[in-house]
């Protein structure tokens, strides 16, 4: 999977604005995928995990902790850079908890693990290239818990790659451009200077 930077902002704010640009998380494509992986894992709990079994809530909540962290980060954005990374960074944990998940589910019932290389693990990557892909895109593997569990494992796979991306991008400009403090400080010191 190539990763496609969509880390596209609102365009109403001026580069010489205190606050960074921010928002824009329903174009990144680490947030699309988060979005999969969430609804896919509330309709896998309601076929395959008991109500009253505690897994069932913890995998609602790792799965819509992935999405709502990546949207969160990218909205703190505007004024911390560090929240940003810190946030994308628990989206990133909370979508390996889920892994772990969907990984016992398959190994305590007995059932196949599909191999990283197997036929069907690239059937489902190959889906992501789809510019239409959706839920119905992936709701025939719902048939049984082996395939449901083995498609959000790669589907899992492929978001958190994705997310590693972003915060390898996320430090870099760090590093390049510093935080909101620094911001602040070189502005109001060229404010004094021109005033």
């Amino acid at each position: 999977m190539t990763y496609k930077s969509n880390m596209s902002y609102p365009s109403n704010q001026p580069d010489d604005n205190l606050l960074f640009k921010h928002g824009g998380y329903r174009n990144l494509k680490s947030y699309q995928m988060s979005t999969l992986v969430f609804d896919l894992t509330g309709e896998f709990c309601r076929k395959f995990i008991d109500r009253k079994n505690r897994t069932y809530d913890q995998m609602e909540q790792a799965a819509r902790s992935g999405r709502q962290n990546i949207a969160e980060g990218s909205l703190a954005s505007g004024t911390s850079k560090k929240t940003e990374i810190k946030l994308t960074n628990v989206a990133r944990a909370s979508l390996e908890e889920l892994l772990l998940d969907y990984e016992d589910f398959l190994r305590q019932r007995g059932l196949k693990m599909w191999a990283k290389d197997s036929q069907e693990a690239k059937t489902i990557r190959n889906l992501a290239y789809a510019q239409d892909k959706s839920f119905a895109s992936y709701q025939s593997y719902l048939r049984n818990g082996e395939l449901a569990a083995n498609a959000l494992i790669c589907l899992i796979h492929q978001t958190n790659y994705l997310l590693d991306r972003q915060l390898q991008k996320l430090s870099q400009e760090f590093l390049e451009k510093g935080g909101f403090t620094e911001r602040l400080y070189n502005q109001r010191k060229n404010y004094r200077e021109n005033n």
